[in-house]
Parts: C-alpha cells; structure tokens; sequence
C-alpha cells in the first residue's frame, strides 16, 4: 500500500512531541493501531529505524533524532500555511476577481462594488469586463457575470434579471421619420446594429414573431462595437435601435426614448451571476455573491414592466413636415 509521506512524518513528529504514539493517534483521529502501523510503514520506506517503543515509552534513535531535525522547519511552515489558508477564509479582505461583459454593464456592476468596498474597506477588487467568454478556473475568477447561459458545465449559475430587448427611438427621431407600425416598415428606417467586439460579426435583431424567437438582420445606417455608442446615437434621433433594458430603461421612464414594435420585444435571455463553489468560498466571495443578489435579483430599476412599456410607447410626437 502507497504510503502518505506527509501524514506519516506528521504522526511521527506528533508522537515524538506528545511522548507517546496513544496520543499522537487521538490527536490525528485514528486508531493507535493505524498510527503504529504508519510509523512502521515510514520506518520501512526510509529504511531505518526512527523509534525505540515499548509499551510503556518512546525514545528517539539517532536516525530519528536527525530526521526530526530534518523535517521539523517544513512541518512547522505548513502548520503556519493552513492556519492562514482557514484564517483568510473567514476574512472579509484581501482581493476579489470579477469578471462579467463590457457591453452595458459598467454602470450597473459598480453601484454593487462601490457598497460592497464601502463595507469592507480591505477589499481589493480585480475586475475585467470583456465580451469575449474567458475560462473562469484559468482566470482564477472568484465571481463572474454574464448574459446568456451559464459559460461552461460546473459552474453554478443563479438568474438575476432578464434582458427585454427593445426596438426604440428618441422622439426627435420619430417625429422626424414616423413610427414603423410593422417589421416590414423597418426597410425605410434608419436603423442601428451592434457588431460584435470579440468576433467582428454585425448582429441582428432578436424579435418575438408569432410566438418564436427569431433573428432579422437590417441594412445598418450605424454600425458600432460599443453599446454605449449606439445608445447615444438612438438618443441624439440619428437611428432607431434595438437597446437592451440594461441601457434603455432610464432614458424610457424619463420620455427620451420611446418603445416601438412592443409585440415583438424579447427577454428570453438573462444576465446570469455564476462562481464555483457553494462551500468552499472565501467568505468575502459569499459576502459579495450575497450582496450582488439582493441589489441585482429582479433588479427593478433595469426591467421595465408591461404598463410602463405600454404608457411610453402610447406618447408619440406630431410629425415634423420635411421641405
């Protein structure tokens, strides 16, 4: 049988240093039959004899006199190592690796961070926002957030708020250009269409058309890979776009954009808070999960409710005669 070298060395130190292999075996939790038997399977593995044992005592020969000195400053810096390791889990300090999407998420990530170090101040946050999916193990990621799925098998996935993706325009726009009252009136309209940062491919329009999640491709007058950019172009009235609630909601509730073509709205994609472990987790990466949750579940200041979709889209400006 394979012999644990670390625990063997440990229970010899132990014996040595309690005076009696009885003691050595109750403070590791086993037998003193199985703590003999792994004293004699170190002596064969090394080939000498460490201890001179009766049933009475325990003396050092000198080989184990020498390898005690040996091992000694190694057992003593791994003692220190897992007493540290236990101590900065239950520690509330130290740093904390987030990663999560650039496109439209830096304004709703950071309130949660900003509490989150107000509360603890010795926190050191480490965070990457990118549209491309990274592996969260090599990225040695501590909390993660994307929208969409889960990124790969293993990794716990909570829901935290669903994406309502919105065909809209600035009013200056539709008094300028009118309302388009069906899919098909999109061809006439300046519209807007978000190329992807990691892949370069323009994306298309995801509508709800009879009940089924389809994609429609328009004929962009602005294309950009900044979602930020997009969204003050359909604010300055340039395009009509499809804005995500995560970008769109504030400006909707204040009368800056106006929701269109709400029969063909979607949220069948969600942002997703994911991490690795339900139990062995730092307790600051328990206590920012916990926080993110409740500031993000449902998160009633990005999704907009079907009256407050129905009320916007009813305030429609009087159209603007073209010379």
């Amino acid at each position: 049988m394979p012999i644990n070298e670390f625990r063997a060395i440990d229970t010899f130190a132990k014996a040595v240093t309690l005076g009696s292999i009885r003691r050595a075996a109750i403070a590791q939790g086993v037998s003193p039959q199985a703590a003999s038997q792994t004293l004699a399977q170190l002596e064969r593995h090394l080939g000498v004899r460490l201890l001179h044992r009766t049933t009475r005592s325990l003396a050092l020969t000198d080989e184990g006199q020498r390898f005690l000195e040996a091992t000694q400053p190694a057992l003593a810096a791994l003692e220190r190592a897992l007493h540290r390791a236990r101590e900065s889990k239950d520690e509330i300090a130290g740093p904390l690796h987030i990663v999560g999407p650039r496109s439209s998420f830096a304004d709703i990530l950071m309130p949660v961070i900003d509490e989150f170090c107000r509360r603890y101040p010795d926190i050191q946050p480490d965070v990457q926002l990118d549209d491309r999916l990274g592996n969260w193990v090599l990225d040695r990621v501590d909390v993660g957030f994307r929208i969409g799925s889960s990124p790969e098998e293993g990794v716990i996935a909570r829901r935290l708020f669903p994406v309502q993706l919105i065909v809209c325009a600035a009013p200056t726009y539709l008094a300028r250009f009118g309302t388009p009252k069906t899919l098909d009136n999109l061809a006439a309209h300046r519209c807007s269409a978000f190329r992807h940062p990691a892949t370069g491919q323009i994306l298309p329009w995801y509508l709800k058309i009879d009940g089924e999640i389809q994609h429609r491709h328009v004929t962009p007058t602005l294309s950009t890979n900044d979602t930020d950019l997009e969204l003050q172009a359909v604010l300055a009235g340039q395009v009509i776009g499809q804005i995500s609630n995560m970008s769109a909601a504030a400006h909707i509730r204040s009368g800056q954009l106006v929701p269109v073509l709400l029969q063909h709205m979607t949220d069948h994609i969600g942002v997703h808070l994911y991490y690795g472990s339900r139990t062995s987790q730092p307790k600051r990466v328990r206590a920012f999960i916990d926080l993110a949750m409740q500031r993000l579940a449902d998160a009633p200041d990005y999704v907009l409710t079907k009256k407050e979709l129905t009320q916007a889209a009813v305030s429609k400006p009087k159209s603007i005669k073209r010379r």
